[in-house]
C-alpha cells in the first residue's frame, strides 16, 4: 500500500480506443497538457518522459505495465523540481473501463513514502489536465487554463 496516494474518477463520453490514443499519442496530449508531449515506444520496459514546449524533459520513468485500451502503468519522476526528484520514483496508473457510451477513467498516482511532495504538487495538477482531456474528448475544445505552458516554469 503506497504510504501517499492520489484517486480521480471521471467518465468521459467517448470509446476506449478515443481515450487511450488521448492518453499516449504526443500530438493529441499536447492540446489538453500545457502543450507537453509524451514520448515513448508503448512496450513494458520501455523509456517514457514528457517533454515541455522548450526541450526540457519534465518527467521520466518507464513503462510498467500496458494493456491496450485497459490499463497503463508508468513509473514517474518529477525532473523539473528539486524536491519532488529527490523522492525518486512514483507510480501513475491509468484504469479504463467502459461504461455504455462512456468509459470510467480512473488516475491513480501514488508513491511509498509519507507526505510526498511529488503527490502533493500533482494533486493540485490532475483535475485541471484530467478535465480538459474530459472536455476535448466531449467537446473537441481543451480548458484554456491547460492549453498553454506556465510562464516562468
Amino acid at each position: 500500500m503506497a504510504e501517499s496516494r492520489f484517486v480521480y474518477v471521471t467518465y468521459i463520453r467517448t470509446t476506449p480506443e478515443k481515450l487511450w490514443r488521448a492518453l499516449i499519442d504526443p500530438e493529441f496530449t499536447r492540446k489538453y497538457w500545457v502543450e507537453t508531449v509524451q514520448e515513448s515506444d508503448w512496450k513494458p520496459g520501455s523509456s517514457w518522459k514528457i517533454v515541455a514546449p522548450d526541450g526540457r524533459v519534465a518527467d521520466r520513468g518507464e513503462v510498467l505495465v500496458i494493456e491496450d485500451h485497459r490499463r497503463l502503468v508508468i513509473s514517474w519522476r518529477s525532473e523539473l523540481f528539486p524536491e519532488a526528484h529527490a523522492e525518486g520514483f512514483s507510480r501513475l496508473t491509468y484504469e479504463l473501463e467502459p461504461k455504455g457510451e462512456r468509459v470510467k477513467l480512473t488516475v491513480i498516482h501514488e508513491m511509498d513514502r509519507p507526505e510526498s511532495k511529488l503527490i502533493g504538487m500533482v494533486s493540485s495538477g490532475w483535475p485541471a489536465i484530467l478535465s480538459s482531456l474530459k472536455s476535448l474528448l466531449e467537446t473537441g475544445e481543451a480548458l484554456e487554463e491547460t492549453r498553454t505552458w506556465p510562464e516562468g516554469l
